[in-house]
């Protein structure tokens, strides 16, 4: 019987040290979980358009304003923004993991709710691969594993045939624009300058200090860009793209190269993503064929 009763506990033993999950996060903080997360709590609307696609969205108890893809996303409680988060609410909710972005004052947020005993993963992707790489954690932290993967290799599989259509192309220099009062861009060290460079172009400010710089008309104009690409707030071509048209002696307004993208296609971190950085691709072809013409 001692003996049954041994290789009873050995099997218990390793039962539980499988269903022990532990995963760094994009901080390199571990985190710990005794078993997969059953509550889920997704700070920021990519995570919860991730969490949908790895099977997952039946888990999410609370989520943040705007998540509303796919469109079971808009039907889950709201907890508040990704930069003031209730936290009463969220200690509510009784959440076993917490999926949280370290932008827009994340990082305040992040330890608060470590300080209230929370486990919390925190995902801040810089690059198009690392998007890929959420879905096999999201998949692993929630209990989806297989479904996880899958999502992953259909993303993989769908970029590296992005990659390849737009590998060797000749470049092109973009001015990224993300609001025009104050006049934004991103630098390098972003998602977006991630995708402008598989597109073959050359971001006119990945070189800037902050990941967010604010610029000026003159410095937009001494850049020279020969593409210009906005974003905005909504799914409309924001009116204020045009106004470049008052700077002629810039390549991108006598070529006539001022393009738009959803945002919200282009600045989640969700797999939708590639439908954004296909449009990008495809804005600076059309300059390239332009540029073309107009050398002929």
């Amino acid at each position: 019987m001692s003996r049954v009763w041994i290789a009873m506990a050995f099997v218990l033993a390793n039962t539980v040290a499988q269903a022990e999950i532990r995963m760094n996060d994009d901080l390199g903080h571990e985190l710990v979980l005794t078993k997969p997360a059953q509550r889920v709590i997704s700070l920021a609307p990519h995570i919860t358009e991730a969490l949908f696609e790895v099977g997952a969205g039946d888990l999410i108890v609370g989520a943040v304003d705007y998540s509303d893809y796919p469109e079971a996303a808009k039907q889950i409680p709201r907890v508040g923004s990704n930069k003031d988060v209730s936290y009463e609410t969220v200690v509510s909710l009784k959440p076993d993991l917490v999926l949280a972005w370290n932008s827009n004052g994340g990082d305040k947020i992040i330890r608060r709710l470590k300080a209230l005993g929370i486990p919390v993963f925190v995902d801040d992707p810089k690059t198009l691969d690392d998007v890929g790489d959420i879905l096999g954690q999201f998949g692993e932290l929630t209990g989806r594993k297989t479904q996880g993967r899958v999502a992953q290799q259909r993303y993989r599989q769908r970029l590296g045939e992005l990659r390849n259509a737009n590998s060797n192309k000749p470049p092109l220099t973009v001015f990224y624009q993300v609001w025009h009062q104050p006049l934004m861009t991103l630098n390098g060290d972003t998602l977006i300058s991630d995708i402008i460079e598989m597109c073959g172009g050359v971001n006119s400010f990945a070189d800037a200090i902050p990941i967010v710089p604010r610029l000026n008309v003159e410095s937009v104009i001494t850049a020279d860009p020969q593409v210009i690409v906005a974003s905005g707030m909504g799914k409309a071509r924001p009116e204020w793209l045009d106004d470049w048209l008052e700077w002629p002696i810039m390549q991108a307004v006598q070529n006539d190269q001022l393009y738009f993208v959803e945002p919200d296609i282009l600045h989640r971190h969700s797999p939708r993503i590639l439908l954004g950085a296909a449009q990008m691709c495809e804005h600076l072809d059309k300059a390239r064929a332009a540029l073309l013409t107009e050398a002929k």
